[in-house]
């Protein structure tokens, strides 16, 4: 069996995918939900900006022992966890991530210490300064993002979607932009 879905615009339908496997309904922390679907090709629905690159504030228990910050999946962040890994003893001075993903989403967190995290979908960037273990930047696929300025001692906590994948990173930026059509 072969499901074709049809992306319209307006009133218009644009062109067929091929559907390759439906992945699931997710809600979101607002109440809405959206869809995950995998399509043949890498066809992608939806482009995404910087604007979809979201700051969000985690809970944040307090007593007089101390402060703690808990994570759900599907609640927090809009997927399902499949890995976390942190990053620490940086450098002074030196980079990391400097990539995009091609399905993988990221939630990144300054769980101690500061970073920046510099996020560019081809035309526009911005660059956020994560500095309180209790939020963090989402970061979807089709984004390329690095990190830089870390203090000293920092750790910088990463959640994603997928397992780690080589085939789904964009490391060179030029290809990137190719990707994401856009000329120089």
């Amino acid at each position: 069996m072969c499901i074709i879905i049809f992306i319209i615009q307006g009133d218009r339908i644009q062109q067929p995918v091929s559907l390759l496997r439906f992945i699931g309904i997710n809600p979101l922390q607002n109440g809405k939900k959206y869809v995950t679907l995998q399509l043949r090709n890498n066809i992608r629905m939806k482009k995404t900006t910087i604007d979809d690159c979201k700051i969000i504030q985690l809970p944040k228990v307090e007593d007089p022992r101390g402060s703690l910050t808990y994570i759900y999946e599907n609640e927090h962040v809009p997927f399902p966890i499949r890995r976390v890994f942190y990053i620490y003893d940086v450098p002074a001075g030196k980079d990391r991530g400097a990539h995009a993903h091609k399905e993988c989403w990221e939630f990144i967190i300054a769980a101690s210490g500061a970073l920046e995290v510099h996020v560019n979908d081809g035309t526009r960037d911005k660059t956020v300064t994560l500095n309180r273990p209790f939020q963090g930047i989402l970061v979807p696929p089709g984004i390329w993002a690095h990190e830089q300025e870390f203090s000293a001692g920092v750790l910088c906590l990463v959640l994603t979607s997928h397992d780690y994948d080589e085939n789904d990173y964009i490391r060179d930026y030029d290809e990137y932009l190719k990707i994401m059509g856009v000329n120089k």
